[in-house]
């Protein structure tokens, strides 16, 4: 910056781009310290793809595990995340779990947030895995505690998607964003803007000050005395920068809200000579598009079977979502669309878990699903070879009546076993056959929660040159930072958890020397 002086219209001690659980995580710890924080939303509603998800934070070691008596312990989770992800990012999986136990101490310590632990597998069969898992959740908040604020806080999927607003009660994810929203707000030292896209960074003497931004009225520039951390998401919504860094699927089959994670925070801060790595990765998950084509994140499944389009099984149907995301992308050619085919057991209703769920009945009328009183008929519609798939199914069914699926392996694992319908009278629960026609099939395809390709950091959320140098004054977390897991998803809520311990690391750094001009 040089010439004229730059004119702000605001200023802060922390500005926060982004408003997603990290984001007003790295909001709450700066209010809480006595720093006056500005967080800036580019869309209307607060929460990003945080609201529509199920909240579940992979903060290892905590008090909550304690309380509840879950033999949980930060050498365990650092036992687990090195066994999987190597010494390559040894550092901030340090950084992370030793930090974790201390962010939800601090978060616990307002009246506002309490967590509980949820029962619900690790993904990897590895040393230092919990079988029903370390994550945790908000706790459910009636949204008359939220007063005015609750209308700011993004719906669940299917009912934003709709144009309506929450109900009483704020749960899961939004039970998250919630209440961290409630903490910054009781602190009296934070604001939040929505509608205020954030476009450029603005840099004095090498130091990131402040940003200039667009709102509905026009340009404006808020100044950042310490700092200003980027936790705005990544870029998933944004198709020309998924085709240029190769980015498997397609936006509109991205279960990020509409407008929302174009990228912006990751391309201000490249513009400024930050670093960027795993540009082509993202969180995965199998999705099935609704009737108007807007797709469904399907997980957990109780029956039914995956085939690509030579009719034939590719994978374990109950391997955790990333991973069966990325067996579908593994073989495009075959597996995008592959086709879910069950049968009538569950009354034509999908055995899974769907967010948004779907309509049978609806599903059929647009054309998402087929039926077929017969599996050779049901092959015609899907364009498969009849003969590949009654023997795929009579296969199926082999290994169901058995109690093992021989060709992959489906119901050893615990994830598999978590969903399965322990009601069923077969050896292997996991393991149902299709039997009970009429059959169905349903669309698959590769979508993604979220991309995990973005800005390189350090330990303490530092950005990053290509030369390893920091640029001072910028943070990033969540998804505009790149992921400390790679290529790998090791649990439920590792997106949340690492993005909150970031953020709150990132603030922590700032906070504790004096910025220029602070």
């Amino acid at each position: 910056m040089s010439g004229t002086p730059m004119t702000w219209d605001a200023e802060c001690d922390v500005l926060v781009v982004g408003s997603g659980a990290g984001a007003l995580t790295g909001a709450c710890t700066a209010a809480l310290q006595g720093l006056e924080t500005v967080v800036l939303e580019r869309t209307a509603l607060v929460g990003g793809t945080s609201s529509y998800s199920g909240g579940a934070c992979w903060l290892p070691g905590s008090r909550v595990q304690e309380r509840e008596g879950v033999a949980d312990s930060t050498e365990l989770a650092r036992t687990y995340l090195r066994s999987l992800l190597g010494e390559g990012t040894a550092e901030r999986q340090d950084a992370f779990v030793d930090t974790a136990p201390a962010v939800v101490e601090m978060l616990e310590s307002t009246p506002d947030v309490e967590f509980a632990w949820q029962p619900f597998p690790d993904y990897f069969d590895a040393p230092g895995r919990l079988d029903l898992g370390r994550s945790l959740v908000a706790r459910d908040l009636p949204a008359e505690q939220l007063g005015e604020l609750a209308a700011l806080v993004r719906p669940p999927v299917d009912l934003d998607r709709a144009g309506q607003g929450n109900g009483p009660v704020l749960s899961a994810g939004r039970a998250l964003i919630g209440r961290l929203l409630l903490a910054l707000h009781r602190t009296g030292r934070g604001e939040v803007r929505t509608g205020t896209d954030v476009t450029e960074l603005v840099v004095d003497g090498g130091r990131v000050v402040g940003v200039r931004a667009v709102t509905a009225d026009g340009g404006t520039a808020v100044r950042a005395r310490r700092g200003v951390l980027l936790a705005a998401g990544g870029f998933e919504r944004d198709a020309a920068g998924r085709r240029a860094r190769n980015v498997p699927g397609s936006a509109d089959w991205s279960m990020a809200p509409d407008g929302s994670n174009t990228g912006g925070a990751i391309r201000a801060a490249t513009a400024v000579g930050a670093a960027s790595e795993l540009m082509d990765q993202a969180w995965w998950c199998p999705v099935s598009p609704q009737p108007d084509g807007s797709p469904s994140f399907v997980l957990g499944l109780r029956g039914g079977l995956f085939v690509g389009a030579d009719g034939r099984r590719f994978a374990n149907e109950s391997l955790p979502y990333d991973r069966m995301g990325r067996e579908l992308n593994a073989d495009p050619g075959n597996r995008v669309p592959a086709h879910f085919v069950f049968d009538s057991r569950y009354g034509g209703r999908l055995p899974a878990v769907c967010v948004p769920d779907l309509d049978p009945q609806a599903c059929l009328e647009s054309g998402a699903w087929v039926r077929a009183d017969t599996v050779p008929e049901l092959a015609e519609l899907i364009g498969v070879d009849g003969r590949a798939l009654a023997g795929t199914v009579e296969e199926f069914n082999r290994f169901a009546a058995e109690g093992a699926d021989r060709a992959f392996h489906r119901g050893e694992d615990a994830y598999d076993r978590y969903f399965a319908d322990r009601r069923a009278t077969t050896p292997n629960h996991c393991l149902q056959p299709l039997e009970q026609p009429p059959y169905y099939a349903a669309r698959i395809l590769p979508g993604d929660l979220g991309t995990k390709g973005g800005l390189r950091t350090d330990a303490d959320a530092r950005v990053l040159r290509e030369d390893g140098t920091a640029i001072e004054g910028l943070y990033a977390a969540g998804n505009t930072g790149a992921s400390l897991s790679g290529a790998v998803y090791p649990g439920p809520g590792i997106p949340l958890g690492t993005a909150m311990t970031f953020a709150y690391r990132a603030v922590r750094h700032l906070a504790s020397g004096t910025a220029p001009g602070a």
